[in-house]
């Protein structure tokens, strides 16, 4: 009776997030139903207001708006462009040099921005007329700023290791930690896809001028307070001296005083950025609240112990295990978008994943593992049709870019990804080796 129930309770979902329901409140109100079918309506309800008030008041969670907050005071602070010049001085004379040079920038924005939408919108602006100047594909110009853009939800700050840790009582600290190697991997999978791309068909992106080894340099000047920022939370965290709460507060602050000193910061958009973030963090909490009720009731009704039961009854392996919620995940992702699928499906597969022995060292070790793989996976989803979040941005912010050349641009970027997924489920120690060294505070 209560997997009738769930089965029920994901078509409702599916049917109102078909009719355009948002995420939050149509996850609250399955929650909230199933759960009172199983439980009853006064528990129901008083579930409601338990999870709502347990979730905004836990101080532990405050890390969300504040690395938010950090993040905004970074993408108005227009050191993207910074970014963007160093990688170009560095890279832009190699054939798909710009392209290479949008990814790094990416990868280096996202170290403190955490939002690959912001990634995506922001590099556009930067990167996309230079590249057509220099005479670059639309398709491999767009795809690389969309596949590149796809790193923020990865490379530490990440939103969705914030969200993965509150959901299955995981060390936010150390799956940030977790997250840095396979972004490193990624950006440079993304880059030997440009190389691969160029070197089959060279007019994709044709090199451009050569910069004096001095304007390289000089070019690295305008990046040195994001990487000190970056070194500081990151660090700060790595070695124990902050919690992730206060490497929040310390990169938020620390933000600031970089708007400040590049003059980018006045008293109108200073409000503007605290509006902009307080709208953002109270979304983001309200769709956490209606993950958590949703996460309660397919809880109540043992669903995830009737997946185990199903993945024990196949007699798949551990890694065979993994490998088939990839493929779920993937398919997912051709229908979802990021954030949805990573709330929908974490209740139900981190349990089937903790309870497997893949030879790890114990279930932490393990959900930190199952973590990274399933936010590489997510990444996947934000450039896949029909959704891929990120293409649609750039359709935005590109109107005149048809949208099947940005598909076909991201083409050479989503074989990368599921190679790197390839690689982190086989060596599962790039993800593993930092957290494992990794002092934490208490």
């Amino acid at each position: 009776m209560d997997l009738t129930v769930v089965v029920v309770g994901f078509a409702v979902l599916f049917l109102l997030l078909f009719l355009e329901v948002p995420i939050a409140f149509g996850m609250a109100f399955v929650g909230f139903c199933g759960f009172a079918y199983i439980v009853g309506l006064t528990p129901a309800l008083r579930l409601i207001g338990q999870t709502a008030s347990d979730t905004v008041f836990n101080y532990d969670f405050s890390v969300l708006p504040l690395f938010i907050l950090m993040g905004n005071f970074i993408a108005y602070s227009r050191i993207s462009q910074d970014l963007y010049d160093a990688s170009n001085a560095w890279l832009g004379h190699y054939r798909g040099g710009l392209a290479s040079a949008t990814i790094v920038a990416c990868a280096g924005f996202s170290a403190v921005c955490g939002s690959s939408l912001a990634t995506a919108a922001t590099m556009t602006k930067v990167a996309m007329p230079p590249m057509r100047r220099y005479g670059y594909a639309e398709s491999l110009a767009a795809g690389s700023i969309a596949a590149g853009g796809t790193l923020g939800i990865l490379i530490p700050p990440s939103v969705a290791f914030v969200f993965y840790g509150i959901m299955t009582q995981t060390d936010i600290g150390k799956l940030f930690a977790a997250g840095i190697l396979p972004g490193i991997v990624g950006t440079l999978f993304y880059i030997a896809a440009v190389v691969a791309a160029t070197r089959i068909n060279p007019a994709l992106g044709p090199p451009g001028p050569r910069r004096p080894l001095v304007e390289r340099f000089v070019a690295l000047r305008g990046v040195w307070g994001m990487l000190l920022l970056f070194t500081l939370v990151m660090g700060g965290l790595y070695v124990g001296w902050f919690t992730p709460v206060e490497a929040a507060g310390i990169g938020a602050a620390g933000a600031f005083l970089i708007a400040l000193a590049r003059r980018s910061l006045d008293r109108k958009l200073f409000l503007r950025i605290l509006v902009e973030s307080g709208r953002t963090s109270a979304m983001l909490f309200i769709i956490l609240i209606g993950s958590l009720l949703f996460a309660n009731f397919i809880n109540v009704a043992r669903f995830p112990n009737h997946i185990a039961d199903w993945v024990q009854g196949m007699g798949l392996g551990p890694y065979a295990v993994m490998a088939l919620i990839v493929v779920i995940y993937v398919v997912l992702g051709c229908i979802l978008e990021s954030i949805s699928m990573l709330l929908l499906t974490v209740p139900v597969f981190f349990p089937i994943v903790a309870a497997l022995d893949f030879g790890l060292g114990g279930p932490e070790r393990t959900l930190i593992w199952f973590g990274v793989i399933v936010v590489v996976v997510i990444e996947i989803s934000l450039i896949t049709p029909p959704i891929g979040l990120n293409v649609f941005v750039l359709k935005s912010l590109l109107p005149e870019t048809p949208l099947s050349s940005i598909f076909r641009g991201v083409t050479p970027f989503i074989i990368a990804d599921f190679l790197r997924v390839a690689v982190l489920m086989a060596l599962p120690i790039i993800s593993l080796v930092l957290p494992d060294l990794m002092t934490t505070k208490r």
